[in-house]
């Protein structure tokens, strides 16, 4: 393609204005400086560009140090000291129960059906059925206590929420200094037959319980059990604060969206449905 020589002259004219503005603002610039050089081969003298810089650490060690976490910083854990001794921390529960853990059925009722199973006539269909269910025996994390409303079997995504927070709670009453005790659940899968049951003996009952789905279970908040070797004598810890220890890890769980939990005042319950 030919240019013209207007346009040529036209854009000369224009470099040159740009140039000369250049130069305007920064006089010390000369022709040598715009020519094209390459940058791989200038040295940088990490120091000097950290000392210009205002907050930056002056310092190549103290560069290093704020990317890579120092031994100040790797002391600071939630089990151990400075020193190497077990920390202990405070315990803190919730501000309110009620309105830390305020999901009323209905939420937790649109969970447990949507990630749930058909819900079971009665317990002979359950036994069926167990390849959609787990098995949730009483184990180191937990203990399951002698159900008469309910069979031990939850959906898969909810025996896993179960067994971490149960080892959850281990972890809390180590970092507190408290001596180990497992969580007690106390109601599990329910078949429309046990809710009818519980129904005739507790006006209260609903009938379209969340617990005939596998999604949920309830958790004694009054209630736990001691952990201990055969002849060992553990110190006596009141249930109020374990239960506030309790409430910690619940409200941590509940907050991640890892389940609805509804604070059942007369059941001495905590309500649990996965999410």
């Amino acid at each position: 393609m030919k240019i013209s020589k207007t346009r040529y002259l036209q854009g000369f004219g224009i470099v040159v204005v740009i140039l000369g503005m250049v130069r305007c603002i920064y006089p010390g610039i000369t022709g040598a400086d715009l020519k094209t050089t390459d940058i791989t081969n200038i040295p940088v003298d990490s120091d000097s560009i950290a000392a210009s810089i205002g907050d930056v650490p002056a310092t190549t060690q103290d560069i290093a140090e704020s990317v890579i976490p120092s031994k100040r910083i790797e002391n600071r854990s939630r089990f151990f000291k400075a020193d190497g001794s077990l920390a202990k921390n405070r315990i803190y529960s919730v501000p309110h129960f009620d309105s830390t853990f305020p999901d009323q059925n209905d939420v937790q009722l649109a969970a447990a059906r949507k990630l749930g199973v058909k819900p079971v006539k009665d317990r002979a269909e359950a036994e069926r059925r167990k390849a959609e269910l787990v098995y949730i025996g009483s184990n180191p994390y937990f203990y399951v206590d002698k159900l008469r409303n309910s069979i031990p079997y939850l959906v898969p995504r909810a025996s896993v929420l179960l067994q971490d927070i149960g080892r959850s709670f281990y972890d809390s009453l180590v970092v507190k200094g408290v001596p180990l005790h497992k969580i007690v659940i106390t109601s599990v899968l329910r078949s429309q037959n046990d809710v009818a049951n519980l129904r005739a003996r507790n006006g209260n009952a609903t009938q379209n319980s969340c617990h005939q789905y596998g999604t949920t279970f309830d958790i004694a908040y009054n209630r736990y059990k001691t952990v201990e070797a055969p002849g060992e004598s553990r110190r006596e810890v009141r249930n109020d604060t374990l239960k506030w220890i309790f409430s910690e890890v619940l409200r941590d769980m509940h907050e991640s969206g890892r389940c609805y939990i509804k604070y059942e005042v007369r059941q001495g319950c905590f309500h649990i449905t996965v999410r």
